[in-house]
């Protein structure tokens, strides 16, 4: 699923703000969702011109809204000031540069301010595979276990490299090389799958995915269950691959199985949307993107993924309010599992 139909790298579009009433999230919640990932410039002065470009820059200016607490997934897009006009830089990927100027544009127009200054421009794949090349791991055979949650799954007392974005550790788990990899930033959509590459590229065998994604039947409470599968809807077609986890992680307890889709922006998930897709089980935007990467790759690819929302009913917890000390403690209840899901397939097949 993509916002234009082909790349077109270079060309600028306008960002046009969604229909919020339709919007999955419902107002409330959409607004604070917005309001946590909105450059603090934006939201606390007007400007002439506001341009997303896919450009990975620490030295711009930091957002005062960035993540705390925590070693990964902590970085959001920067900013660069030219007079009157702003250009806001994000990690190189089409989808996430698409996804920001929506998140832009959308905050704009919901706090009554004009939102037709807001363009984004998509990047070359040239400049997105030279980010992701930065990654640079000495890999043989390993199952590399990327994502969210991994101070939780990795070994405690385990020391974390730091290499420029990321960070890496090693462990062995029933006689297999393990190698836990989290990004300082995100790695929205497209990167995902160009994380994949590159890792098959270094060595890795098989790739497992940790994260969170949105479900699509009503009655799968957020924060209880786990997802899991094979398949991804991905730009109108159904992707396959050699799943990591084979039958295993669908037989444990607690955990939902079925079609995936793959959606490039939360934004785009409306209720026309969710209508068209109310048949399959689960949404996010990097597992279809990984799984076809995987596949054309040759190597095997897993996910395991906290369900953190709920797009076809109303729950407490949605995307908004993730900081929260119930949902903390929830998902640290699921990570747990996780970890202990990943060693029991290793356990029964090292190989």
């Amino acid at each position: 699923m993509s916002l234009h139909p082909g790349p077109a790298a270079g060309t600028v579009w306008h960002a046009e703000p969604i229909a919020v009433d339709g919007h999955t999230m419902g107002p409330d919640s959409l607004l604070r969702y917005l309001q946590i990932k909105v450059h603090h410039l934006i939201q606390e002065q007007p400007w002439d011109s506001i341009r997303v470009i896919g450009a990975y820059d620490r030295q711009a200016v930091v957002s005062e809204h960035e993540k705390t607490g925590k070693l990964f997934n902590i970085e959001r897009p920067t900013a660069e000031v030219h007079g009157r006009d702003l250009v806001v830089k994000t990690f190189p990927g089409t989808d996430y540069v698409q996804h920001y100027g929506l998140i832009i544009a959308t905050y704009l127009a919901m706090t009554g301010r004009p939102a037709d200054t807001v363009t984004y421009q998509l990047p070359d794949p040239a400049v997105c595979d030279h980010a992701v090349r930065q990654l640079d791991l000495d890999l043989d055979g390993d199952l590399v276990v990327v994502g969210w949650g991994l101070t939780h799954l990795a070994p405690a007392d385990g020391v974390w490299t730091i290499g420029p974005g990321y960070a890496w550790q090693r462990t062995v788990l029933h006689g297999r090389p393990v190698l836990y990899l989290g990004f300082l930033h995100s790695i929205w959509g497209d990167v995902a799958g160009r994380v994949v590459a590159r890792l098959a590229e270094l060595g890795a065998r098989d790739v497992v995915y940790v994260g969170k994604v949105g479900a699509l039947a009503p009655d799968v409470e957020p924060n209880t269950w786990l997802a899991t599968g094979r398949e991804s809807l991905l730009n109108g077609e159904l992707v396959t691959w050699t799943d990591f986890f084979g039958d295993f992680a669908a037989a444990q307890e607690g955990v939902r199985t079925g079609v995936h889709v793959t959606s490039p922006s939360i934004l785009l998930e409306d209720r026309d949307w969710l209508t068209k897709h109310a048949e399959h089980a689960f949404v996010d935007p990097e597992i279809g993107p990984m799984g076809a990467t995987a596949c054309r790759e040759g190597i095997g690819f897993g996910y395991l993924h906290v369900v953190s929302n709920n797009l076809a009913r109303h729950y407490p917890a949605d995307l908004s309010n993730e900081r929260h000390g119930d949902v903390i403690r929830r998902r640290t209840v699921l990570v747990d599992q996780i970890r202990h899901t990943i060693a029991g397939r290793l356990a029964a097949h090292p190989n």
